[in-house]
């Protein structure tokens, strides 16, 4: 490759993949990077066959953006952001694992082609010493972190659910504040590589369809990166022959593509009666019984309720000393998934395909798995039983049969059951019909009807044919839902839900994200710490209400994902993020169960510290609040101890941070000598010895001890006023020149058009001038007004404790849920009055759009607040003396129409791109995480 002025050589694929994977890579990948780089575009298929390393499609997709690291921002046409997108919960997730590596490789690496790419990576972000390429998993349906910004290179790995909910402004466990920035990053500057594409066709269908919507983004993006750019890897596509890349000579006479094509993967085929319980178990023990030494043994079957029955006829037959019997299914918390994960990835006792086969390990190994492992698991199994499934689903499984031609003894069973009786066509669940045409394939396949059926790589398409899969029909995406769907500040009442629109109409996945916490705060009252998607179960909704039915009260998140509400069983709908309390049950070793009863370990404590309220530790249930403990003034019970931690004591009583934390320290000790029924000893001693026991106290919040060390981010909510607490108070002018100068950075970083530079910098500078009203100003820093009752220099942040936030609000006089920007807003719009000729009317829109919205608001309304404000705020903007109502129970009514000419004008992704570029540049200049030298905007 050639040269760069900075940089030196771009180094050639090959020597890249090599620095990363310790091995050249195989003809095929090395011809597809560089053929993507010659023709600046991918196929629209990648039809190569599981098992030939499919996964080296990142390394590609990394390389091919880090070699245009050196063209004008604008000419570009690698995307910034590369999705990875399966259509299922991965719980052995090989590629998120490589991805990792690839991160790691490039920010530690000490070899020059790594050290070259890397820097060529971080030459496209704005923040100065980041990570050459961001890593971000997305693994339930609640908010994970993103990338700080919109120019910051990034892999995300995503379900199809996950990321079509973030590409039609819904995202799943988003705020609604941040559906924007998540719509952006999901549906502008993004590569999708998308896992065995044949069980995404609605989704790649619903991007095509949204085309027309898109090409507003243009203006902003150009053409190559305005919209998302879409690559199918399957073998077992639809691409025609000039849109599919596949082997060719070079990798047939490579000789591990040869040994792999060529796996023995011989399967029998069996045909019962009844219900596939017993036979897929059956099957399993016979496999098992045939070998002379212990064996690994994969067990597929078509839906979780199967799976787990399978499980526990199987763990009748073999005693614990004789095999490891496990559970895989998409319904786990990460916690539990780590733990299956492990095993099964385990060098000596798993079924890893870099596990040495000459290692002996001790026991069997029989895992039982739903469609999970179908795709993105790096498993290598001797034996293999499937339920009856369709053509791709068992090419899919086969893959994990004897994955790389090791085990000359491999064999599979194909368990074929009735499909179960009901009126008109034969038809299975999750199938329908194309089990009956699968095995008569098989049959026809096999001249001996008792003779097992070849299914390498090699012979499978010619053995099972073009799938007949019929995926149904998905719904017209039409402008008016389109509009509905952009409205997040105020969604409609009745909107149509997402899911058809990516999942189809028969395959959409209603579901809600289920936590369990030993706290759950009253209807009304914030939930913290915040829930990460790493608590989550995803439950489908009919299946959630079925085991829940005969449920009082249940409580689930509002928008915000912070404020709990009370509803009825019957109100809970797709996307809903639930809380149930940790002594409620119904999870087990493997994940979701209806049926167990036994407490859950809440994962909070765990990560981020102990709640000090009696339910919460009634619930965890290791001591009684009775128990006597010896303290400095001789003997009280727990339960005095948990009040004096957490403040609580009477009116004569008083109490100094000293004795809180005396008591603290004794509640603490008193946990430690009595671990709780559902948690493992040392994993409570571990969640309880690494408390500090400084008492954190949040009005509206249940006091807590924070761990030492906490394990998640304990992210503000953009709907609320906190974003203005800092680590240290900021003046406004020096904020907003700061906010703007980042934005300008990354707009141009972006390869904007100089007039949209310039108007972000304009909005970023102007965006936070309503703080200048004087009662926000005594709220940020009551002790600095002057004689005239405002101080010396207006504030952008506060560095104030957040336990007097609150309380500091009602003594300034600003009204709850007032918003600052809509202030700032009105001070804007009376500046440009007189400036119409200057800026014309579409900027001035914008400007005015991006002002309002940079907490997610004016999407098409900011919601008004009770106020009598009589005053007027007023500031200056570039040296011009403005005023404007301060009365925030004023609605903008021109707003709607200004963000519809705006859609019209950028397209719903463009314009929320732009919003984001302002938006996540405020956040870093408040954080303090990128702060800019002001002469060095562009």
């Amino acid at each position: 490759m050639g040269s760069g002025s900075r940089f030196g050589p771009m180094p050639a694929f090959s020597a890249f993949y090599e620095a990363i994977n310790g091995r050249k890579p195989f003809p095929w990948q090395d011809r597809l990077a560089n053929e993507v780089v010659e023709s600046g575009r991918w196929p629209a298929e990648v039809g190569v066959p599981t098992g030939l390393g499919k996964t080296a499609c990142l390394d590609i997709a990394v390389w091919w953006l880090a070699s245009q690291s050196e063209r004008t921002p604008s000419a570009r046409t690698a995307p910034t952001r590369i999705w990875w997108l399966v259509n299922r919960r991965l719980l052995v997730d090989s590629t998120a694992d490589h991805a990792e590596r690839i991160s790691a490789a490039l920010r530690d690496g000490e070899r020059d082609v790594l050290r070259a790419v890397g820097a060529r990576l971080r030459s496209l972000s704005v923040a100065a010493g980041s990570s050459p390429l961001d890593i971000i998993r997305l693994r339930g349906g609640v908010d994970a972190r993103r990338p700080s910004d919109p120019s910051q290179p990034a892999v995300l790995l995503s379900t199809i659910p996950m990321y079509g909910s973030r590409l039609l402004f819904r995202g799943y466990g988003t705020s609604r504040t941040m559906r924007p920035i998540d719509a952006a990053l999901a549906g502008t500057d993004s590569l999708l590589l998308v896992d065995e594409a044949h069980l995404a066709q609605h989704l790649t269908g619903l991007i095509s369809a949204l085309g027309d919507c898109t090409r507003g983004s243009e203006r902003i993006l150009g053409g190559h990166r305005s919209r998302p750019q879409v690559v199918a890897l399957t073998a077992t596509g639809d691409a025609s022959e000039g849109d599919r890349f596949d082997l060719d000579e070079d990798d047939a006479a490579n000789a591990i593509v040869e040994q792999r094509l060529d796996a023995a993967k011989p399967v029998a085929i069996e045909i019962h009666t009844g219900k596939p319980e017993n036979p897929l178990a059956d099957a399993a023990a016979g496999l098992i019984a045939r070998t002379s030494r212990a064996s690994s043994c994969l067990v597929f079957a078509n839906t979780p309720q199967i799976a787990r029955s399978v499980l526990t006829l199987l763990r009748k037959r073999f005693r614990a000393e004789e095999a490891d019997t496990l559970l895989l299914t998409g319904r786990t918390r990460e916690r539990e998934a780590e733990r299956i994960r492990t095993h099964v990835l385990h060098r000596v006792e798993g079924m890893a395909a870099n596990r040495d086969p000459e290692v002996t390990r001790r026991r069997h190994l029989i895992v039982v798995a739903t469609q999970t492992l179908e795709v993105g698991a790096d498993v290598d199994a001797e034996y293999m039983v499937t339920q009856a499934c369709g053509v791709r689903a068992l090419t899919q499984r086969l893959g994990r049969l004897n994955r790389l031609g090791r085990f000359a003894h491999a064999r599979g069973v194909y368990v074929h059951t009735p499909a179960p009786k009901k009126t008109g066509a034969e038809e299975w669940p999750v199938y329908r019909s194309e089990p009956g045409t699968v095995l008569e394939r098989l049959q026809n396949a096999s001249e001996d009807a008792t003779a097992d059926v070849d299914l390498s790589p090699r012979q499978v398409s010619a053995a099972l044919g073009r799938p007949v899969d019929d995926p149904g029909r998905a719904p017209e995406v039409l402008d008016g839902l389109l509009w509905e769907w952009v409205k997040t500040t105020t969604p409609p009442a009745g909107e149509a839900p997402v899911e058809p629109y990516f999942s189809g109409i028969s395959g959409a996945d209603y579901s809600v994200s289920v936590v369990w916490r030993a706290h759950i705060p009253a209807a009304g009252e914030r939930l913290w710490p915040r829930v990460l998607d790493r608590e989550v179960v995803g439950v489908p909704l009919r299946e959630f209400r079925d085991a829940l039915d005969g449920t009082g009260e249940l409580h689930r998140l509002q928008g915000d994902q912070l404020t709990v509400e009370s509803v009825e069983l019957r109100d809970i709908r797709p996307g809903d993020t639930v809380l149930l309390p940790s002594d409620e049950g119904r999870l087990d070793e493997f994940g979701w169960n209806p049926e167990a009863s036994s407490p859950v370990v809440d994962m909070s404590i765990v990560e981020r510290g102990l709640p000090l309220d009696e339910e919460a530790i009634k619930r965890l249930g290791g001591v009684s609040l009775d128990e006597s403990v010896e303290a400095d003034s001789g003997p009280v019970s727990l339960r005095r101890l948990l009040n004096r931690a957490s403040g609580h004591v009477g009116d004569d009583e008083e109490i100094d941070r000293a004795q809180q934390r005396e008591a603290a320290a004794r509640v603490q000790e008193t946990l430690l000598r009595s671990t709780p029924k559902g948690w493992e000893e040392s994993e409570w001693e571990e969640a309880i010895s690494g408390l500090d026991p400084e008492v954190v106290s949040v009005p509206n919040e249940v006091s807590r001890l924070r761990r030492s060390v906490s394990n998640g981010d304990e992210q503000r909510s953009d709907e609320l006023d906190e974003t203005s607490l800092s680590l240290a108070a900021a003046h406004l002018d020096l904020h907003g020149e700061a906010v703007g100068a980042l934005s300008a950075l990354i707009a141009s970083q972006l390869g904007l058009d100089p007039l949209f530079v310039d108007a972000v910098r304009c909005a970023g500078r102007w965006h936070d001038v309503g703080k200048a009203d004087a009662r926000f100003q005594r709220w940020l820093d009551p002790s600095g007004g002057s004689a005239n009752g405002r101080p010396s220099r207006l504030l952008a942040k506060s560095h104030m404790p957040k336990s007097r936030w609150n309380a500091t609000r009602g003594e300034a006089g600003w009204p709850r849920g007032g918003r600052h920007e809509a202030l700032s807003a009105r001070l804007v719009e009376r500046w440009l009055a007189g400036r119409r000729d200057e800026f014309g009317s579409s900027l001035t829109d914008l400007l005015l759009h991006l002002v309002i919205s940079h907490h997610g608001s004016g999407r098409p309304l900011t919601p008004p607040t009770q106020d009598d404000a009589a005053d007027n705020v007023a500031t200056e903007i570039e040296g011009v003396a403005v005023e404007a109502p301060a009365d925030l129970s004023i609605i903008d009514w021109d707003q709607p129409a200004r963000f519809r000419r705006l859609n019209v004008q950028f397209g719903p992704w463009g314009l929320a791109l732009l919003e984001t570029i302002l938006r996540q540049a405020d956040h870093s200049v408040s954080s303090g995480t990128t702060v800019p030298e002001l002469e060095s905007a562009p």
